[in-house]
């Protein structure tokens, strides 16, 4: 269910009750910088749409425009096509250029300004407005099911389950093809805690 707020120019918002949710269940140090996150999109592109994907925030404007997750002693945030995207401030980390949530936040005082926040979401914006297309993004072989035995597994452990739903699209293949390609039920089985140890520590599969 979404709600709507008019700004004090006039423009009517949209904010999802899902994500308020989401926000108030977060641990407490990450309310205000999950708020301010909240706020650029809002500020840099009014029309933004915000919605609950993969047990996450994402923010959606012809396209995916990014997203933001809160764990345990960080919140990550980032853009869909951050690898196209100036970084005057350095929130991007280059070892993960693909990943939605690329930044890294332990503490508000950590983040820029939001006006400078708001400039990347205008960023973001006009690349999806213009239809630009990140090479690395090209759609391929379409995305393998998450097996039902890795749900199962994920549905019980909530740090897992976000920072799989925060990876790349590439990064989540790289977890479900190698747990699919496994032919034994006990490999099958080992690849399964494996990956569930890895994301529990925030890490894509060949992280480390």
């Amino acid at each position: 269910m979404t709600k709507s707020k008019a700004t004090t120019s006039g423009k009517v918002r949209s904010f999802s009750e899902q994500v308020d949710e989401y926000i108030a269940a977060a641990p407490e140090f990450a309310h205000p910088i999950l708020e301010r996150v909240r706020e650029a999109f809002h500020q840099g592109c009014p029309q933004v749409e915000e919605r609950i994907k993969w047990g996450c925030p994402h923010f959606e404007h012809h396209g995916f425009l990014g997203g933001m997750a809160a764990f345990k002693r960080h919140v990550g945030f980032g853009f869909w096509k951050a690898r196209l995207m100036s970084d005057p401030h350095g929130l991007f980390d280059p070892a993960r250029p693909s990943s939605m949530c690329t930044a890294k936040i332990g503490d508000l005082g950590q983040l820029p300004p939001l006006s400078a926040l708001v400039r990347y979401v205008k960023e973001a914006a006009r690349l999806n407005e213009q239809g630009t297309k990140d090479p690395a993004k090209r759609a391929g072989r379409p995305m393998p099911d998450v097996p039902a035995d890795f749900r199962a597994a994920m549905a019980g452990n909530r740090n897992a389950r976000k920072t799989f739903a925060a990876l790349s699209a590439s990064h989540r293949r790289e977890y479900l093809e190698w747990i699919l390609e496994a032919k034994q039920a006990a490999t099958r089985e080992r690849r399964i805690l494996k990956a569930l140890e890895k994301l529990e520590a925030g890490e894509s599969r060949n992280a480390g």
